[in-house]
């Protein structure tokens, strides 16, 4: 039972010296400010929107040329 104990209690203090050392790191963190993370979210907006676009012409693209070969094949048949 004592052994048990030990355990519980280095574990629980090895968990507060985590949390501890977390809380000290956040701190020296350097956040980025508002108008930059405005910045970066409208950036990845704009990124999303373009490659969405780009890739539904491709996906046009690539299912109008599959339809006209499947057309083109089954019309030799």
């Amino acid at each position: 039972m004592k052994d048990f104990l030990v355990k519980m209690g280095k574990s629980i203090s090895s968990k507060i010296e985590f949390i501890r050392d977390t809380r000290k790191e956040l701190k020296n963190v350097s956040w980025p400010g508002r108008r930059e993370v405005t910045g970066t979210t409208i950036v990845v907006i704009l990124a999303v929107l373009f490659f969405g676009g780009f890739l539904f012409l491709v996906d046009i693209v690539i299912s109008t040329g599959r339809d006209f070969l499947f057309r083109a094949l089954s019309a030799q048949s």
